[in-house]
This record gives C-alpha cells, structure tokens and sequence, in this order.
C-alpha cells in the first residue's frame, strides 16, 4: 500500500492517501488499496473513528485518466456489483463514524468520497467538482447522485454535477458541504480535535446511529421505527449502555467497549 497508509493513534485511525505528484489522483491499485483500508479501519476493534485526507496540499483529484485509459472502454468493468455497496460506498458500509480534511483538490472519485464520509472540514486550498459530464459519465460512486442532494438539496446538487463547476472551500461551507474551512496548518488539529469528541461516545452507539441514519434516508416512518425500536432494545442490554450510566453516576469518564 505505498500509496495508501493506514495508521492508529489512540481511538483514531486515519487513511491518508499519498501521491502527492498526482494530487493523489487514484489508479486502480490504489482504489482497491483504498477499499480493503476501509474495510481494515471498520474491522478494528482498537479504533472508533475514521479520518480520510491526503497529504498536504491535495485530496484526491480524482481518476488518474492515464492509468484508466490502458483498459478500453468497452472493456472496462465495473468495480463491483450493485449489491457490492462496500467496493462502491465504503465509507459508508464503514463501521466507524468517518471524518474527512479536506487540503485541496477533491474532484471526481475525490469528491465523491468526501460526500460518503459523515463529517466534512476544508482548508482554504480545498476545492470540489463533480466534473463526470466533461468525461462522458456519471459519478463514479453513485454519491454524487443519491447523497449529494441529501446533503445540500437537489437543486444545488443537480447544479453542480450537471455543470461540472468547481467550487471553493467558501461556497462549499455556504451549502452545507462542509461543517468548517480553516487555515491549512489547523487542519489536522481541528479534525483530531473533532475525532477526539466523536471517540469519546459509545462504539456500539455509534455504529446503530450512523446505520439507522443511512437506512432511514428513504425508509417509511413505520420501518424507520420498526428498527429503532429493535436498536434501542439492544441497547438497553449493551455494555455500552452498562458503562454510560455507571460513569454519570460515579462521575467519572466512560470506558465504552463497543459490546
């Protein structure tokens, strides 16, 4: 994985993807590095929150079109199947709440793995662009189509992949897109900052919200609460839940276990 690092550093893990000659543009080596990181980071038992950067100064600029460009396009497969979601949405298949710092270009795949990660934060260097129409295609994770607009509307969203524009750290705030933009040598301090308030929650609660909201995206009502139900029936008789009230009433910090 020489272009995709996983590292542990407390409670927080962190994928940094690290090309920087290429604004950490993806090949499909590094995409399928990138996915089995993901899947490394939900599976870890000794982390309960996710950071997703590059290195400074970029995110991902998307595809490398060289590297796509030795496969025809005729014969190019997909990544996966449709019911594959981890291979297409991986960060949101992730267990784990994911934050994403944002220092540069996020455009194409970039940008549509910063739409499936749960929290935003850009530095005034980032810069967003769902540009698949001057490809010929649609976005490649289908976020850019279905989460997109869930997070700043459909009339914002199908502006911005029907244009292709790109827009900056600035605008991105105004839509909601990101929670903050901050000076670029902060950036890892705020999203620690930020990563180090989320890990200090329960695990087990954590992975039934991030679940709950995802699936209640386009669920009824009536199914919505037919799982929220059997969610907080679980965990009522969770660790977890064990923990949180022991340490309200001895006044001391939790020591959630995620179980």
């Amino acid at each position: 994985m020489s272009h995709i690092r996983y590292e542990r550093d407390g409670r927080v893990g962190t994928i940094t993807i690290d090309r920087p000659e290429k604004k950490n543009a993806m090949t499909f080596v590094m995409l399928g590095d990138f996915i089995a990181a993901v899947g490394e980071a939900s599976a870890d038992d000794a982390i309960n929150v996710l950071i997703v950067t590059g290195v400074p100064g970029a995110f991902c600029a998307g595809t490398d079109l060289a590297d796509l460009s030795t496969i025809p396009g005729e014969q190019r497969g997909l990544r996966g199947s449709a019911e594959e979601t981890d291979k297409w949405w991986p960060l949101v298949q992730c267990a784990k709440p994911t934050i994403c710092a944002v220092d540069g270009p996020a455009v194409g795949m970039g940008a549509e793995f910063t739409s499936q990660c749960d929290l935003r934060i850009a530095t005034h260097r980032a810069r967003f662009a769902w540009n698949f129409v001057h490809r010929g295609l649609v976005p490649d994770t289908g976020a850019g189509t279905w989460l997109l607009p869930r997070i700043i509307g459909l009339q914002n969203a199908l502006r911005l992949t029907y244009t292709g524009d790109m827009i900056d750290a600035d605008e991105a705030l105004r839509l909601g897109y990101v929670l903050d933009v901050v000076e670029s040598d902060a950036l890892e301090n705020v999203t620690r900052q930020l990563a180090e308030r989320v890990a200090a929650g329960s695990p087990h609660s954590h992975r039934l919200i991030k679940q709950l909201t995802y699936e209640g995206l386009t669920s009824s009502v009536a199914d919505h609460m037919g799982r929220h139900t059997s969610a907080m029936s679980a965990s009522f008789k969770s660790d977890d839940h064990r923990e949180g009230v022991a340490a309200f009433l001895e006044r001391r910090p939790a020591e959630f276990t995620g179980r």
